[in-house]
């Protein structure tokens, strides 16, 4: 058994509290688990949200000198109260704020040794953004909180990890904000959380191209011969195990990825769409970089789920999963 004062402590955040996220606390009341697990979130929100359910386990009081492992029926809550009475399924930017403070009670509590991991429930930027705030995403904003200049957002599943040179960025703005100093940035962070966090040894990424068929030697765009291959050889040089460019089409086949310890591809769409394909509701988000392990899910608020009890908790237990194997240095994938 582990002891007490050295057992890990995750902390989660349910996320938008119109969403699937405060349910999702009912599959995680039920599962044992060898850490400490404090949801930081709204109490009466959770409770009425299960008890609608007709679920009503055991919601504990964080206290902060004291940890024990996770436990069936039991679940420890850092109350913060909501701003605003929520509905599921129904927007209210209200609740906002609401949600940026269970992140920066999360963050902080992370960056001061309170936690050793966090595990991020979904959000819904448009319920956020606004009115004086500007939110483009957890990746983001938990970036410019531990203050750190370039952070890198990893998805994986059993079958693949992709990492992303640039993440929520409309499509036109891509090309320019892929740069030699971004790339080389990017290939340092995985491979150096990779080396220290995952237990691997020696990385091997392979890296997309931009554009169709890699640029086709300059005839489908120039980004290639011009910024990536040259960013690529510059991380060589330093030693980081990155082939590439391959084209976007061909790079997910099973012959690229055999040996491979990620994918990096240059925007959202390219490589999230085969990644989700391969492990939707069984994948993970995290975020390389940051000075503290973070995980998260792989799918969105699912307003149309919310109150229906019929929200797949399998991403939210690949997400706790990973983060329990990297907060103790272990790595790989989630169970």
């Amino acid at each position: 058994m582990t002891p007490a004062a050295t057992l890990p402590r995750l902390c989660v955040t349910p996320g938008e509290p119109a969403g699937i996220g405060p349910e999702l606390m009912l599959p995680l009341s039920d599962w044992e688990f060898p850490a400490e697990v404090v949801a930081i979130g709204s109490r009466e929100l959770i409770a009425a949200r299960l008890a609608a359910l007709g679920c009503h386990p055991r919601l504990l009081p964080f206290d902060p000198q004291a940890r024990a492992p996770k436990r069936r029926g039991e679940l420890t809550v850092a109350d913060v109260p909501l701003c605003c009475p929520s509905t599921p399924g129904v927007l209210d930017r209200r609740n906002g704020d609401y949600v940026l403070r269970c992140l920066d009670l999360a963050s902080d509590g992370c960056l001061g040794g309170t936690f050793d991991a966090l595990v991020t429930g979904p959000v819904s930027k448009a319920a956020i953004d606004g009115e004086g705030r500007r939110f483009t995403g957890h990746t983001e904003y938990l970036r410019d909180r531990a203050g750190v200049e370039r952070v890198v957002m990893l998805l994986g599943c059993e079958k693949m990890r992709v990492a992303l040179a640039t993440t929520h960025l409309p499509l036109r703005e891509v090309p320019d904000a892929i740069t030699e100093e971004l790339l080389l940035g990017v290939l340092s962070i995985i491979d150096h959380d990779f080396r220290t966090r995952w237990g691997i040894a020696h990385p091997r990424i392979i890296c997309a191209g931009l554009n169709p068929h890699a640029g086709e030697d300059g005839h489908l765009g120039r980004e290639e011969l011009d910024t990536i291959i040259p960013a690529l050889r510059a991380a060589r040089e330093r030693g980081i195990g990155v082939e590439g460019p391959l084209p976007a089409d061909t790079i997910f086949q099973d012959k690229c990825l055999s040996g491979c310890d990620a994918v990096l591809t240059m925007y959202h769409d390219q490589g999230l769409p085969t990644l989700k394909y391969a492990g939707f509701d069984q994948g993970y988000n995290t975020t390389l970089g940051l000075p503290y392990v973070r995980t998260s899910v792989d799918h969105g608020t699912a307003l149309d789920l919310a109150g229906t009890g019929r929200a797949d908790p399998g991403s939210l237990r690949a997400a706790l999963g990973l983060a329990l194997k990297l907060a103790k240095g272990q790595g790989g994938h989630a169970a």
